[in-house]
């Protein structure tokens, strides 16, 4: 009889077990569940794709230009299938050049596969199929037309297209493909600012402008106009006093340095670091560290109908350095009270909104930030600086469901050992482990013939 019931419950076992196995069977045709294990979710839409997608408030439609021969079809329909788990009311089309050269041509189609999103009266092209580009391309259809943005040009500023150390190309280049356009403005060549442009960068001049440039940019602001105003600790005004006052603000004399950076490393006093900001749409949820290389600091001085809020702000251990700093002993500088330093924490970025003197806007925006470095190739690609500044520029363009985008990037996908470590690797796969499996192995046959 106990045999009987053993067996009955081993029939039972295997019964449920064949059942449990049919239930999940069925349920997986139901229902689908995807899980990504890669770091940081590698394989799935990036957090800032699935912000974009949040920020397409309709239907979008994308418009696929592939030969029906080969796999291209599928892996674009594969593609699309994770930003349509985010936005379902993302539809996919699929068109057979072939059918039609004329039209081809006519809409500029050269690339099989080619990819054309419409959304709300607007559509981009695509020639790429990647997540970078066509979450750039979404971005462009959120911003509309591509935003004018022109950077005054002929007395030593930062060149937006520039490739050296202290120009601001790599930072332009990718804003370009986030739909802004950079565009010289020499006023040698032409005596005020151009219609239709949406944003007017001074970027850090080393000369002196001339009066009528400095006029006409005190013009452009009074006339409603945004503007970036990137400065450097100097002497010197250049002559923007004008501009100084138009905004309300003044550029404090000496060089802001910060005492705490030794902490993080820093061995240059001059290398201010920041890991908190006060309280500004630019900055809110913004919480990656940033590196400013020569700061000046920045007082406000009237508002003159503007609202300035700080929204960089330098450690209570900085202050304003007047002296010469030697830099082969940096660190060998104090506080002097005296000579008329000032002591931190001290603001050097301001955010300047108003409503608009110009009837086609509702609002006007300014930034004056005392260090241009920071955007530069040279420190780009230090911390957040790239994310703080594509930040101000889609607050400065009034862009502002894109400013709290998290930030770019990808996790590191290289490791960096060193030889030492190499051989250690190597040594521990090629003859610690196989040695520990054989005493592992023979401390079990040892066991098993003692029983």
């Amino acid at each position: 009889m106990r045999t009987l019931f053993k067996r009955l419950d081993g029939w039972l076992f295997a019964l449920l077990l064949l059942l449990a196995a049919g239930a999940i069977g069925y349920l997986s045709t139901r229902y689908a569940h995807e899980a990504d294990w890669t770091a940081n979710g590698r394989t799935s839409l990036s957090a800032e794709s699935r912000a974009v997608l949040a920020q397409l408030n309709g239907p979008v439609e994308i418009v696929s230009y592939a030969n029906p021969q080969g796999d291209l079809r599928q892996a674009v329909a594969g593609f699309l299938q994770r930003y349509q788990a985010v936005k379902p009311d993302l539809s996919l089309r699929f068109v057979d050049p072939q059918l039609d050269p004329a039209k081809m041509r006519e809409l500029g189609i050269t690339v099989d596969g080619a990819l054309i999103l419409h959304y709300q009266n607007r559509e981009q092209r695509l020639d790429e199929l990647s997540e970078r580009s066509l979450t750039n391309a979404l971005e462009k259809l959120i911003r509309g037309n591509d935003r004018v943005v022109a950077f005054v040009t002929g007395d030593g500023e930062r060149r937006a297209d520039g490739q050296a150390n202290a120009d601001l190309g790599t930072f332009m280049t990718q804003l370009e493909g986030r739909g802004m356009r950079a565009v010289p403005l020499n006023f040698a060549q032409v005596p005020a600012v151009p219609e239709h442009t949406d944003l007017v960068v001074l970027a850090s001049p080393s000369l002196a402008l001339p009066p009528g440039a400095v006029q006409a940019l005190v013009g452009y602001v009074q006339n409603g106009g945004n503007l970036l105003w990137l400065t450097e600790p100097s002497n010197d005004d250049l002559g923007l006093n004008p501009l100084a006052t138009a905004l309300g603000i003044r550029v404090l004399p000496g060089v802001l340095v910060d005492g705490s950076g030794t902490a993080l490393g820093l061995h240059d006093p001059r290398l201010i670091a920041l890991g908190d900001y006060p309280p500004q749409a630019i900055t809110r949820g913004f919480t990656l560290a940033t590196l400013f290389p020569q700061v000046s600091a920045l007082a406000q001085v009237t508002q003159g109908g503007w609202a300035v809020k700080s929204f960089l702000r330098s450690s209570a251990q900085s202050w304003t350095e007047f002296h010469p700093i030697d830099n082969n002993k940096p660190s060998d500088i104090r506080f002097d009270a005296t000579s008329g330093e000032l002591k931190g924490p001290l603001d050097f970025g301001f955010a300047l909104s108003r409503l608009s003197p110009s009837p086609d806007k509702s609002e006007q925006r300014a930034v004056v930030i005392g260090d241009g470095d920071f955007l530069s190739n040279t420190f780009l690609g230090n911390g957040g600086n790239r994310a703080l500044g594509e930040r101000v520029f889609d607050w400065l363009l009034g862009d502002d469901k894109l400013v709290d985008l998290p930030p770019r990037g990808a996790p590191d996908r290289l490791l960096v050992i060193s030889q030492t470590e190499l051989d250690m690797v190597s040594v521990s796969f090629m003859i610690v482990l196989p040695l520990l499996l054989l005493l592992i192995g023979g401390l079990i046959v040892w066991r098993r013939r003692r029983r």
